[in-house]
């Protein structure tokens, strides 16, 4: 069989162009720092990454989410924690209205004024807010979860029968922890008579029935005990929603471990091949400009 210069001249091309698209290919990987450019340098990388990527995106959402639920669950536990230190001081201020007798009319409404003012603070309490969302409102599209003045219930969810419709975030593909309270879950039915209803009484009784301050605090009493229920209730989801998100923390850094090692290129070794590349393409161009000297008499035929 006869070899021409023509199919010599083209054999040799071929190889030093495969020996070019190497090279191109090592100078993207090291330009772009990835060993996978385009899907077709590795079908099977490529999927592997595309799954990793999508499985890093959704642990992202759900640290957004963690992050979401720890603000309003803080919110609610700061809220709770001043306002059961506000009764404290109502049912001592009570307990000193007891003494029949030893006040006068001019201290008990002294201490009247002194309850209406902590009811006033409660209801603030109560209404604290969140990006405009109040946190013990329920699934209210209101601003407030209470009327500052007349103390009425104006949320959503676990007052005069309603059901409670908790608001949740989602922390993980298997987990949803409830991110809030209920006004009425925690200060009380207002229908049956809540916290601040309870406080605006004594208010009035302290110099209009004294007598009436024993019953009252009995109830003040158990409405104390219903918001440290509620406080431990809070503190117990901030620990779960707490431990979610080192768990998030740490599943994010497995996969971005995951993904760097399918992705990254390795950058001493992609430069040692490239280096070996050139060095090989060189050799083959000084070997073929040796075996491919073509004379006048190649041109001629």
């Amino acid at each position: 069989m006869r070899i021409t210069q023509r199919s010599l001249a083209v054999t040799s091309l071929q190889g030093l162009n495969r020996n070019m698209d190497a090279i191109a290919k090592l100078q993207a990987q090291l330009t772009s720092g990835k060993t996978i450019n385009k899907p077709s340098d590795d079908p099977t990388g490529t999927n592997a990454a595309m799954q990793t990527r999508q499985e890093l995106a959704g642990a992202l959402q759900y640290s957004r989410n963690i992050t979401d639920g720890i603000g309003l669950l803080d919110a609610a536990d700061s809220a709770l924690q001043n306002m059961v230190k506000q009764v404290q001081n109502v049912r001592a201020l009570t307990v000193k209205g007891l003494n029949d007798g030893a006040l006068s009319l001019a201290s008990r409404e002294a201490i009247a004024t002194e309850i209406s003012g902590i009811r006033g603070s409660l209801l603030g309490l109560a209404n604290t807010a969140v990006q405009g969302r109040p946190i013990f409102g329920g699934v209210t599209s209101g601003p407030t979860a209470y009327d500052a003045t007349t103390g009425a219930y104006t949320g959503f969810g676990g007052g005069g029968g309603a059901p409670v419709v908790p608001i949740t975030r989602q922390v993980s593909d298997a987990d949803a922890i409830r991110v809030d309270i209920t006004g009425p879950e925690a200060f009380g039915d207002p229908t049956a008579g809540d916290l601040f209803a309870l406080v605006g009484v004594i208010a009035t009784d302290v110099v209009a029935d004294p007598a009436a301050l024993v019953g009252h605090l009995e109830r003040l009493d158990i409405a104390l005990n219903r918001m440290l229920t509620a406080a431990a209730d809070i503190g117990t989801r901030t620990n779960r929603i707490e431990t979610a998100q080192q768990v998030n923390k740490d599943l994010q850094l497995s996969l971005t471990s995951r993904s760097a090692s399918i992705e990254n290129v390795d950058l001493a070794k992609t430069i040692m091949n490239l280096q070996m590349q050139q060095t090989g393409y060189e050799a083959a161009l000084g070997v073929t400009a040796k075996a491919l000297q073509p004379t006048l008499l190649d041109f001629l035929r």
